[in-house]
């Protein structure tokens, strides 16, 4: 069994991805935390407690600080033209949820699980990585007891989704992004150049409606007005499903090829956010990717196997 702490600002595909960690019969998900980023952070934790609820998820919510790594850095307006004013597709997600929330901060609970479970927990971050970053200020040792960690987020050979140059998880808080590519922990970054080659399409979505009930069709519900915005920019009317290939990468990662080196994130500038990865093997002059460890990028995927992955454990 995998155990894992998913990280997360639920949003829409992050809803997807959490419903594929529950349901997979590999995966004990032991924690949740949350992260601002889709959504403000009353908002993102308010959506887990609710996907908790109504999906019957036992592993505790611990919210985060709502705050980046560098609090002088301005966060950005939330995205409701993707993800909605609710950050669940407008469904009309109750304001409160009758649920308590974990009494510790998300980097505290971080370090407390991890702690507990040596190389054992595997951290799936698919937002801001400022809960990670912050944890690893507050307790650096903890980089040597995470068994891996798993990002959505970056865009090495392709362009960003958020500028030309950056993907929006890392550009909304890139000092904490550059603090945890350079960890001493193990990390595979499961980016846009892979990420956009896969699509959940709306006639997809309710074929698995129909063979799973109640469950499907409140992401179906959610994913609506996500797969509205998406329908623009992909083929077949369809939402891409970023957060689910991070997760399917802990169960799967022969589905995917990666290329390992030292990785850097841009902070200021036009730039702002780019990942930019030095190969192993490749020469350089000195500079500033000296004497970092070497984590892996996701450079190419089997988009069919992840889809059919994909399917299989959301019916289950």
């Amino acid at each position: 069994m995998h155990k894992v702490i998913f990280d997360t600002d639920p949003g829409v595909d992050d809803a997807m991805a959490l419903l594929f960690l529950h349901n997979h019969p590999e995966i004990d998900l032991i924690g949740i935390t949350t992260v601002f980023g889709n959504a403000s952070i009353e908002t993102t934790t308010r959506n887990a407690l609710f996907l908790k609820r109504e999906w019957g998820i036992d592993a505790p919510v611990a919210k985060g600080n709502g705050q980046t790594y560098d609090p002088a850095r301005n966060t950005a307006d939330w995205p409701v033209m993707i993800h909605g004013h609710d950050g669940l597709g407008n469904i009309g997600v109750p304001e409160t949820i009758d649920l308590p929330v974990d009494p510790r901060p998300a980097h505290r609970f971080i370090i407390d699980t991890v702690r507990a479970n040596p190389g054992e927990v595997t951290l799936i971050a698919v937002g801001r990585m400022s809960n990670l970053a912050d944890a690893l200020r507050e307790d650096p040792d903890i980089a040597n007891l995470v068994k891996q960690v798993i990002i959505m987020g970056g865009a090495f050979d392709v362009p960003g989704n958020i500028t030309p140059a950056a993907e929006a998880n890392i550009h909304g808080d890139p000092e904490a992004a550059d603090v945890v590519m350079g960890a001493s922990w193990n990390v595979v970054v499961v980016g846009l150049d892979v990420t956009m080659k896969t699509v959940m399409t709306r006639k997809r979505l309710a074929e698995l409606t129909a063979a799973n009930g109640r469950h499907l069709k409140l992401l179906s519900d959610i994913s609506r007005f996500y797969i509205d915005f998406y329908g623009r920019h992909v083929q077949d009317e369809g939402m891409v499903v970023h957060d689910s290939c991070a997760c399917v990468y802990l169960v799967a990662p022969e589905f995917f090829t990666t290329r390992r080196g030292a990785i850097r994130v841009v902070t200021g500038g036009i730039a702002d956010g780019q990942t930019i990865q030095k190969p192993d093997g490749r020469a350089f002059p000195p500079g500033d990717w000296d004497g970092l460890p070497s984590q892996h990028a996701c450079i190419g995927i089997d988009a069919e196997k992840v889809m059919a992955l994909l399917d299989e454990t959301l019916v289950r």
